[in-house]
């Protein structure tokens, strides 16, 4: 009997190399973000490069290493769309939060709103504008 280890491939591996060689995927270039937190100075580097099957969508691998462990992950196409739909419902809540600050700010300072602009205030168009 052989004292022969086998190694089983994990996710990252065999999505990865699955995805690698086909024409129909695009990939992106690889990232690397070393991170310092503050105050104990440990060293976090993240590794992202993101892989898009057509008609299937976007593969996400990502590598985490810090002084402790290293940590290989794929996101499929579920999470990734996932991420990207909660970013843009984010931005959308944001813009929405800064127009209505601004639009706040502006009528205390009593500048009218723009979508005013020929009109008196209240509605009723100035004779200039009906011309």
């Amino acid at each position: 009997m052989s004292n022969e280890q086998y190694r089983t491939i994990d996710p990252f591996d065999a999505t990865y190399g699955n995805l690698k060689g086909l024409p129909e995927v695009t990939w992106s270039k690889e990232t690397t973000i070393q991170a310092v937190l503050p105050l104990i100075g440990a060293t976090q580097v993240f590794v992202l490069q993101t892989g898009r099957q057509r008609e299937i969508g976007d593969f996400c691998f990502l590598t985490f290493v810090d002084s402790e462990r290293s940590v290989r992950i794929v996101l499929p196409p579920r999470v990734c769309e996932a991420i990207a739909r909660q970013r843009d419902a984010l931005t959308v809540k944001v813009r929405k939060r800064t127009a209505k600050a601004s639009a706040a700010a502006r009528k205390a300072q009593g500048i009218p709103p723009a979508f005013l602009n020929g009109r008196k205030q209240g509605g009723k168009r100035s004779p200039k504008a009906a011309e």
